[in-house]
This record gives C-alpha cells, structure tokens and sequence, in this order.
C-alpha cells in the first residue's frame, strides 16, 4: 500500500520508518524534502521525501503528523484535490507551549483540531488516533504492559475507522480490544486533552504515564 505521512519531525519519521521497514511504500511530506535526505537513506528504497502536496498524491492513505498549530496550513498546502476522499489519521494535537508546561489546548470544550480539520476538508476521512502516545509507542504498543492499553479514535466515517482499526493491528501490532471507538469527530475534544493530563501526571509521579491502568495504580498508592 502506498502511504503518505505529512510531516517530517520525531512523529512521521518514525511512523513512515516502520511502515517502510514493513514493506509498505511511504512518502513523508514536508516544507524542506532535503532536510530528510539521510533519513531517507537510512530507511531505504521503500522510503521517498516529497512536498506536502506529493505526499499527500502519494497516499492511499495519508497520516497527518504535522504539529497542531501548523496542522491546517500544511494540510491546505497538500491540497483538497489530493487529499481527495482519502482517510486521514490524524495525530495532531492542539498544544500551547507558550506559558510553559504543562501546555494548554488552544482549541478545547466546545471544539477541537479534528472536529476544524474535519470542517476545512469536508470529503477527507478523518479518523482521529494516536495523538494520547509517544511516537515508540504509537508503532510498537508492547513496549507498555504487553500491549494491554487502550487506544482511542474517533470520526464521522465507520467504515473509515474500521479500516484504520485493522490497519493499525496489521501494522503496528495493536489488538483488536484494545482500540476503543469513541464515536464521531467531536469525541477529539477529550482526547485531545489527555497528553496535557499526562504530562501534569508526568509532573507529579515523576514518570510519563500513558496507561489508564498505571494511572489508577499509582494514585492508589
């Protein structure tokens, strides 16, 4: 299958680097292609760089890796004709660095990234995912209690989401139990808020926590 990932920072390298390394063909979008030439190399001839409009041309599927505040623009720079009817999973999260962490949401309660990135592009499949992890975690959920953590998505498009569902346990191992349907695009607005919320946890257990299990765990303590 041909995937394109749009953005070109720890997140999309790492998702298209797994992809790749599965034999899936991959093309990461980005504003400066060059800048990914030796990763490019690294990752082998299943692995091309392009612009975010090639990328997205590319895709059968397109993730949208890019950062939360530049989410819009850079899927306006890919294009609504490429983007076409396409299913995007998007990871983006709404995050405000600017007063310091824990970050702030500069979308949240009665909207959210998915739900603006849904209107802006009314034909795309959006299926929101991935966005509550660390990028390891996205593409290898073992590495956190033997996989046994739950994965949220949500999105306006059942079959779309079903799709990602068994996309997602096909390539990056998750099971089945694990990926929790929330219901249409509105639901992003809490997920959306759950990395704040882990990085506050971060704060005071002094270790990341990404699981809703150790969560409850560790308060009983």
């Amino acid at each position: 299958m041909k995937i394109g990932v749009l953005g070109s920072g720890k997140v999309g390298q790492t998702i298209a680097g797994k992809l790749a390394a599965m034999g899936q063909q991959v093309m990461i979008g980005t504003r400066d292609p060059q800048k990914l030439t030796e990763w490019q190399q690294k990752t082998g001839e299943n692995a091309w760089v392009g612009s975010f409009k090639e990328a997205a041309a590319f895709g059968e599927i397109v993730f949208n890796a890019t950062s939360g505040s530049g989410s819009i623009e850079a899927l306006q720079l890919a294009g609504s004709e490429q983007l076409g009817k396409k299913i995007l999973i998007d990871l983006s999260n709404p995050l405000d660095f600017s007063q310091g962490m824990p970050p702030v949401l500069f979308v949240s309660n009665t909207d959210s990234l998915g739900e603006q990135i849904q209107r802006t592009f009314p034909d795309v499949k959006v299926v929101k995912g991935l966005n509550t992890l660390p990028a390891p975690l996205m593409v290898n959920p073992t590495q956190l209690a033997d996989g046994d953590h739950n994965l949220f998505i949500c999105g306006n498009d059942n079959d779309a989401k079903n799709e990602v569902k068994e996309r997602l346990q096909q390539w990056f191992g998750w099971k089945s139990g694990a990926i929790l349907d929330m219901g249409d695009i509105k639901a992003a607005r809490g997920t959306e808020a759950i990395l704040p919320f882990s990085m506050s946890l971060w704060g005071v257990l002094g270790t990341p926590v990404y699981n809703l299990k150790v969560v409850h765990q560790s308060l009983s303590k």
